[in-house]
C-alpha cells in the first residue's frame, strides 16, 4: 500500500476558500475536506436555504470522491457541521438521498458559524473503489 500524499483537486469543483486541498488521498483512503455549498461555477453558496446547501454540498463532495477514484458509495465516515440543530431533520431527508444503501457511519455537529456564511457543511472519508 502507497503512503504517498496525493492532493485531489477536481476538475470543475468549488475552489477551496482558504489555504487547504480539497481531498487527500493515501493508500486506499481518501479524507476530504468540509464542503459548504458553494456553486463551483459562482464561488457563492447557492440559494434555497439548508436543504439546497446540503445538495450542494453532497454533490460537491461526490465530485472530490469521483475525482480520487472512489465515490458516495465507498464512504465509511461522514461528519456533518450544522449552524441550527433545529435543520437536522431537513438536513437528513437530503443526505438521506445520497446514502439510502448501507449508510456510512456519521457524527453531527451543531457549530456557532461555518465559512462563507454557511448552515451546512460535510467532510467523508472514504475507502478508494477496487480495481476490476
Amino acid at each position: 500500500m502507497s503512503r504517498t500524499k496525493e492532493v485531489i483537486i477536481p476538475a470543475g469543483g468549488a475552489k477551496p476558500l482558504a489555504p487547504y486541498s480539497p481531498g487527500i488521498r493515501v493508500g486506499d483512503f481518501v479524507y476530504t475536506a468540509g464542503q459548504v455549498g458553494l456553486d463551483p461555477a459562482t464561488g457563492k453558496l447557492v440559494e434555497g436555504g439548508v436543504q439546497a446547501e446540503t445538495r450542494q454540498a453532497l454533490e460537491n463532495l461526490k465530485k472530490i470522491l469521483d475525482a480520487a477514484g472512489s465515490g458516495m458509495a465507498q464512504v465509511i465516515k461522514t461528519t456533518v457541521f450544522m449552524t441550527d440543530m433545529a435543520n437536522y431533520g431537513p438536513i437528513n431527508e437530503i443526505y438521506g438521498q445520497y446514502f439510502s444503501e448501507e449508510p456510512p457511519a456519521r457524527s453531527a455537529v451543531a457549530v456557532r458559524a461555518l465559512p462563507a456564511g454557511a448552515l451546512v457543511e460535510i467532510e467523508a472519508v472514504a475507502v478508494v473503489k477496487a480495481a476490476g
